[in-house]
């Protein structure tokens, strides 16, 4: 291997180990080209047929706050879109999962698994994004079927690992998907759009505990099956 080889190697691997979810940032601004050089560089994610078919829209200060706003009222007034990121019963092998992160997350912020006025001031920092000075919401056709909706998740890993080499720090939020009726407006998506998720851009605030929050992995021989080596 050489040594260029080596450093490449040695550089993306970093880079997607120290990937993580952070939701606390520092008030600290990103400039709007710093953002837009981001997504350039992602954009070189392979998509089918190279058909593209991520939408971004990245808000800042008042578009933000004007969001936040907006999705709050509607999450304060009790009226909650019904979730659908997983269904109803979840299989055992991934709510095992599900519930040991919701542990260790929930242990982080010193809150307790029965506290849901607690738990639902948490949720509700979502919508701002948890304090990052960017927040990034991504849509789709919604006519385009699922292999069109993994080339957006491609696009989304290539926006955090770009994110990561420039020393920032993100959250992807399946939360916005259900207030897609608020937000469309706000960001004058055309008919046909659907929101995706969003995703908090940022330094991290390194003083948070919840940002120390360490999330195990399976092992390799847990999911995958090698055949004909």
């Amino acid at each position: 291997m050489s040594t260029s080889t080596f450093d490449t190697t040695a550089c993306l691997d970093g880079l997607l180990r120290s990937r993580c979810s952070v939701r606390a940032f520092r008030d600290e601004a990103v400039p709007r080209e710093t953002v837009l050089e981001i997504l350039r560089v992602a954009s070189r994610a392979p998509s089918n047929s190279n058909t593209q078919p991520w939408q971004v829209y990245a808000l800042a200060g008042p578009a933000i706050r004007e969001l936040e706003a907006a999705i709050a009222a509607v999450f304060d007034s009790g009226q909650l879109p019904p979730p659908h990121h997983f269904p109803v019963p979840l299989p055992d092998e991934y709510g095992v999962r599900q519930a040991d992160f919701a542990a260790r997350y929930y242990q982080a912020l010193g809150i307790d698994r029965s506290d849901a006025a607690a738990r639902a001031r948490q949720t509700r920092r979502n919508f701002g994004f948890f304090g990052a000075p960017v927040g990034l919401i991504f849509a789709i056709d919604a006519c385009l079927k699922p292999h069109s909706w993994l080339d957006l998740g491609l696009f989304l890993q290539s926006v955090m690992l770009a994110a990561r080499a420039r020393g920032l720090d993100t959250c992807p939020q399946v939360s916005f998907a259900p207030y897609h009726a608020v937000i469309a407006p706000l960001l004058g998506m055309p008919d046909g759009q659907v929101t995706v998720c969003g995703l908090s851009l940022g330094y991290r605030d390194e003083r948070a505990p919840v940002n120390s929050v360490e999330t195990p992995r399976r092992g390799v021989d847990a999911f995958v099956r090698t055949l004909g080596f």
